[in-house]
């Protein structure tokens, strides 16, 4: 299969012997499918900023208006659908023996799309947690019945289950991005600006620990000079093309020598 976006063969095969790969997404993947980044420039937002809306001071301060916007988002990401990059990197899981999808958006579209083994590093806007018992659970309700919402249990203010400017990350969502990058053979980091950190750094890790690290986005970042390659445009477009590439390596190694290296070997399905 001839590629049609310039994506090189030695890549491919490069990433057709991977057994663990991690796929590290950003903003960019989403915003294919038509979810905003909701930084105050969208509608009634916008003398808004995420800043000042994002944080536990907000939220003591005015819990109705944080809640307000929550539910704008959801509503606007509950309106929109996984796009062919989400399919690709869930279809990854068919590919290879071992996929980890490690991602900075809160919207729940790799779990809509298939993916199965996913960290979710700054949580995930379709929980909620309990301000007082710190319970987290699903929340779906949208729009809200009541602003805020309170907890069924105890009657505290629920706040979303994501992470707020000034807050650390899960540990647990932490640590175990931590490891894969540091065990993974190939990492993919897709659609991510590569500045908000500590998980703009996962991709070094890997890099530092000898993975192979492809970037695809849109245009390049600060790590593009740090690791291996960058390929320049959508996720929707070059993932799926980087897929069938990959599976049409492992047909022809199999063809020739009867092992499929480091991918598994295709049902058909």
């Amino acid at each position: 299969m001839i590629s049609t976006s310039g994506i090189p063969q030695d890549l491919v095969e490069r990433l057709g012997h991977a057994s663990s790969i991690v796929v590290f997404t950003g903003a960019g993947v989403s915003a294919e499918s038509g979810v905003p980044t909701f930084r105050g420039q969208d509608g009634l937002w916008q003398k808004y900023n995420a800043e000042d809306l994002a944080t536990w001071q907000a939220f003591e301060r005015d819990p109705r208006l944080v809640w307000s916007w929550y539910d704008y988002r959801r509503q606007i990401i509950s309106g929109v659908d996984p796009n062919p990059g989400h399919a690709a990197i869930a279809k990854m899981a068919a590919v290879f023996d071992n996929v980890t999808v490690v991602t900075q958006n809160v919207d729940g579209l790799h779990d809509r799309a298939g993916s199965k083994n996913i960290v979710e590093l700054h949580g995930n806007i379709w929980r909620a947690r309990c301000t007082r018992e710190l319970t987290v659970f699903d929340f779906r309700e949208c729009p809200l019945s009541e602003n805020p919402p309170l907890c069924k249990e105890c009657g505290s203010m629920l706040r979303p289950d994501v992470v707020w400017y000034g807050e650390p990350l899960p540990m647990d969502a932490y640590e175990r991005s931590h490891e894969v990058a540091c065990t993974c053979d190939a990492m993919l980091v897709v659609g991510t600006s590569a500045q908000v950190r500590p998980a703009a750094t996962l991709p070094l890790v890997a890099k530092h620990n000898g993975a192979f690290v492809v970037e695809i986005n849109t245009h390049y970042t600060p790590i593009s000079a740090l690791i291996d390659t960058t390929l320049i445009g959508g996720a929707g477009e070059i993932l799926p093309e980087l897929l069938d590439l990959i599976s049409a390596c492992s047909d022809d190694s199999e063809d020739a020598s009867g092992t499929a290296g480091g991918v598994k070997e295709h049902s058909g399905v």
